[in-house]
């Protein structure tokens, strides 16, 4: 009678294998751990106040971490975001002073919705490259608004009471941007994990020939995902002026490359198929941690900007390393 003898399985390959399973698990401990060191630096810091800011300051970087998560599905990217929300907040601030605030949100929506369309048609049927069609559209989008200010600038602009109320408001200490992030968040997940268009935006991003032998309308898909992410972005402007309350045209263009990096820190993979928006809110929480710990170690823009990249270069490498084993 014999006996097949049993390998163990070593510790290291197993614990690899629990994360890789499991991804949000690291990234709660990653996050733990920064909190606490932020605590051990600055004693005390860590109160109810700090964490309401936190979650106020990470709410515009995962909404447009959400855009990203979106189109990194596909294979794509969305470099544009931050110039959308951009011109959405300021067409809001200076269109509220002589108009009622409907219209003026109209107003501010209407490049978000035309972006996204360029964007979606450059990419779905013309097949230019999303990283090639969002930077250009951009760079378009930038000169408008540099044209538009000077047929504004005598006008002035305002914050609206409500967006201000939004962006930095607080009821019984829950910041008063979670009425609309929860709802908004849990859509993402919802239409990512249980709707047709979420199964095509995975499939699309994991097998995009195989997509389209199966009948699917390619063009429709990529045109309708880059109008979704442009009007979060649009959003997103809108929720980050009212925080911020200074309008400018450069307003949220410091977030793009965070919003990728959140992305990719929450699991999402540059080259599509793999990801989820769940991760990628965490990601927003661990990068906005992270600002702050910078900040208090007084570590200038630069240095921030690059410490980003190198997140992203080697979480896109572990990532790849984790192919390779499997």
């Amino acid at each position: 009678m014999s006996t097949t003898a049993i390998t163990p399985v070593p510790f290291g390959r197993r614990t690899k294998r629990f994360m890789a399973d499991r991804p949000l698990i690291p990234l709660i401990i990653l996050l733990v751990i920064l909190v606490v060191i932020l605590q051990i630096l600055r004693p005390g810091i860590v109160n109810e106040r700090w964490i309401a800011n936190t979650i106020k300051f990470a709410i515009p970087l995962a909404i447009l971490a959400g855009c990203q998560t979106m189109t990194m599905l596909t294979g794509g990217i969305d470099l544009s975001v931050g110039t959308v929300a951009t011109m959405s907040a300021f067409i809001m601030a200076t269109q509220v002073v002589n108009q009622d605030p409907a219209v003026a949100f109209f107003l501010a929506m209407m490049p978000a919705v035309l972006i996204g369309l360029v964007n979606g048609i450059g990419v779905g049927v013309f097949r230019v490259h999303p990283l090639i069609m969002t930077l250009g559209t951009s760079l378009i989008g930038t000169g408008c608004l540099q044209v538009y200010q000077r047929t504004v600038i005598a006008s002035g602009a305002k914050i609206p009471d409500f967006l201000a109320w939004l962006g930095t408001g607080l009821t019984w200490g829950i910041p008063n941007a979670l009425l609309l992030f929860v709802p908004l968040a849990a859509l993402i997940v919802f239409t990512l994990a249980r709707t047709g268009f979420g199964r095509l935006l995975y499939a699309v991003g994991d097998n995009e020939r195989a997509t389209r032998l199966s009948g699917v309308q390619y063009w429709q898909v990529i045109t309708a995902l880059y109008i979704i992410s442009s009007m979060l972005a649009g959003i997103t402007g809108l929720l980050y002026i009212g925080l911020i309350k200074a309008p400018s045209l450069s307003l949220a263009e410091p977030l793009v490359l965070p919003s990728v990096a959140a992305a990719v820190i929450g699991g999402t993979s540059i080259f599509g198929g793999r990801g989820g928006y769940t991760g990628t809110i965490i990601g927003a929480l661990i990068l906005t941690v992270l600002t702050t710990l910078l900040t208090i170690l007084q570590m200038p823009e630069g240095a921030r900007r690059i410490l980003f990249g190198l997140i992203v270069l080697f979480v896109t490498a572990a990532y790849l390393r984790i192919v390779e084993e499997r």
